[in-house]
């Protein structure tokens, strides 16, 4: 069956969300792919084998937005066209650890508030998990919700960010018109 394969690390804490109760989630990846997900539990390891490069990269980054915390059905969406998923890795920003919680609080935002407000404006979904921020969604969606989330690191004003948004927002509907 396996022309292609691709060897991908996740946390051991995110594997039974990738598994799903009575295999359910693993099973549905499978099925829809055609691949086939080879799982080791003890060291976090996953192989998935398919024919189809294609789906297999979509495949892979399915599994990737698993590992990185996104739910099983959001992360679904990246076998959908044009969608795509980047990880912003916070590690590239901080130095210690108080301020990595520091900026997670700034994405995050009192009560969720400002992922909340990115992912309305930007029609994208975000999840923070370890050391990273996950985004899935659209092409330039995602693009602008990374600056904005790059913004919010830099020290930018929530305000400003939100701001600047609309204004994308706005470009947007006028460019589909």
């Amino acid at each position: 069956m396996a022309e292609y394969s691709y060897d991908i690390k996740i946390p051991k804490e995110r594997i039974a969300v990738l598994i799903g109760k009575n295999g359910e989630i693993k099973k549905r990846i499978e099925e829809e792919t055609h691949t086939k997900i080879i799982i080791d539990s003890k060291e976090g390891d996953v192989i998935v084998e398919g024919e189809d490069p294609l789906t297999l990269f979509s495949t892979r980054d399915m599994i990737k937005a698993i590992a990185r915390g996104f739910n099983p059905d959001i992360a679904h969406l990246l076998l959908k066209q044009d969608y795509t998923l980047e990880l912003v890795e916070l590690k590239e920003f901080v130095k210690t650890p108080a301020q990595l919680t520091r900026i997670k609080g700034r994405i995050i935002g009192k009560d969720g508030k400002a992922r909340k407000v990115i992912e309305g404006l930007t029609e994208t979904y975000i999840c923070i998990f370890g050391k990273t921020v996950g985004l899935i969604g659209l092409g330039e969606d995602v693009s602008n919700a990374r600056r904005a989330v790059e913004s919010l690191i830099a020290g930018s004003t929530h305000a400003n960010v939100y701001k600047w948004l609309e204004k994308k927002r706005r470009e947007k509907r006028i460019q589909a018109i």
